[in-house]
């Protein structure tokens, strides 16, 4: 299909988007069938569609417990389609090819690097085989370190569920297997359990980074230099570690429901492990529900940021936020253009960054409306503030619910799988997919207009 598509000469954009869309289409025909359910039934193709979209793009808002509704067929596709959706069809199509000796070609390459988000078509080969055998890799040496937890406590059986897990938190999709302690009860059982934590955050963070991260710090060792991209990318990716740490304990900290309830060693490790997860990841070690309406908006922030471009996460990437930041404070010093680092931002770069954030704004406000108008939020307790998490966690393929998508409308749970498909691809790349073809206008000469603003 791949190849079929490469044939056409569509867009890059457009070939990315096609291929994460057949991937969602057939996972959820997959879990749709009886041999994927543990009723051995079929399940309706609303609830398969929105569990393989949620998958598909490393989310993890589920409508079933995955564990409990799911067998293990079922739990191969999900686990598939989480690796899939994470790293990208075409990048391991690109990598399939490569491993046959099969050239490229220009097209091919240029499909490569815009799948990694490399800036030059030479490296592109080269970083595609990175991708993949260090995210097997890490992978699998996550899956060893959680298996000295799970295989005492489960057996053979906890060698799968340490390799899910894995997966997820690779791929920072925040599904998990352990519906038979409690449905939806993610990772709340182990909030004393080091291993599990501190394992499933440093796969969540080595995923958020980035490929060209990765790449960077490959080659730190040769060049003794990062480039600003990861300076940023590791900077910024501490400092929203960090604040959220103790921002979210500090407002938890006497919540009964949620911190109060742990020991104090745990609330700290609590507090840093929803920080962490909320970069992208989905996971939980408390009842997210229960939090105070000012946890979750420092969430939200947290949410809608993201992670960094090129990685399994989503959000408006920390970098777009870094740019458009900077862009402000450069205007207010009296700067023509912005400055990080003593170097200058590109005016497309700035453009593209305030592009990313006012769309990513709008999809926002336009679910979060869809949800308020046709979900019942006010019969469950449930306030516009959840309405708007919901939104958000969907949008930056997050996958943390306070509990709105268990009472989700049809029409909500649409514009939910919207928001995570328009999120894991990109808000701007699926512009350019459902735009004209486009033209170039750069010959073109438009008079300047002038607008007073502010």
């Amino acid at each position: 299909m791949t190849q079929h598509i490469l044939k056409r000469k569509l867009p890059p954009e457009r070939v990315i988007t096609v291929s994460f869309a057949c991937v969602i289409l057939v996972g959820a025909i997959l879990l749709m069938l009886p041999f994927s359910s543990r009723s051995g039934t079929f399940t309706p193709f609303l609830t398969c569609f929105f569990t393989a979209t949620s998958a598909t793009c490393v989310t993890g808002l589920v409508l079933v417990d995955t564990f409990t509704h799911w067998n293990m067929f079922g739990h191969l596709v999900i686990m598939a389609l989480i690796q899939i959706g994470g790293l990208g069809l075409l990048t391991f199509t690109t990598f399939l090819n490569i491993a046959l000796g099969k050239k490229l070609g220009l097209r091919g390459l240029k499909l490569a690097s815009e799948t990694v988000n490399s800036s030059s078509f030479a490296d592109a080969k080269e970083l595609i085989r990175m991708v993949v055998g260090m995210s097997m890799g890490v992978e699998l040496l996550g899956a060893l370190i959680l298996s000295t937890t799970f295989v005492p406590q489960y057996g053979k059986y906890g060698l799968f569920i340490s390799l899910f897990l894995a997966v997820s938190a690779f791929c920072n999709a925040g599904f998990d297997i352990l519906g038979f302690q409690g449905e939806f009860c993610s990772l709340t059982n182990y909030t004393d359990n080091m291993v599990v934590q501190l394992t499933i955050m440093g796969l969540i963070i080595i995923g958020g980074l980035g490929f060209i991260v990765w790449n960077d710090l490959i080659r730190y060792r040769k060049t003794k230099k990062l480039l600003l991209h990861s300076q940023i990318v590791l900077t910024v990716t501490a400092i929203l570690i960090v604040s959220g740490a103790i921002l979210i304990t500090m407002l938890e900290w006497d919540n009964p429901h949620t911190l109060g309830s742990l020991p104090v060693g745990q609330r700290f490790m609590a507090g840093l492990f929803q920080s962490v997860t909320m970069r992208t990841a989905g996971f939980n070690t408390i009842d997210l529900a229960s939090m105070q309406e000012m946890t979750k908006i420092v969430s939200i922030i947290l949410m809608f940021i993201g992670a960094a471009p090129g990685s399994t996460g989503g959000g408006i990437k920390v970098t777009t936020m870094t740019v458009f930041t900077m862009t402000a404070l450069s205007i207010i010093r009296g700067h023509s253009q912005p400055i990080i680092r003593y170097r200058h931002v590109p005016s497309k770069v700035v453009y593209k960054s305030i592009a990313i954030i006012f769309l990513g704004l709008m999809i926002v406000f336009l679910t979060t409306g869809v949800i308020t108008y046709t979900s019942p939020i006010d019969d469950f307790t449930l306030t516009g503030v959840d309405a708007v998490f919901e939104a958000v966690s969907a949008f930056a393929t997050v996958g943390v619910s306070s509990g709105v998508t268990a009472v989700a409308s049809t029409a909500s749970q649409m514009a939910l799988c919207l928001a995570m498909f328009i999120g894991r691809i990109g808000p701007v790349s699926f512009g350019l997919t459902i735009a004209a073809t486009r033209k170039d206008n750069r010959r073109e000469i438009i008079p300047e207009g002038k607008i007073i603003v502010g």
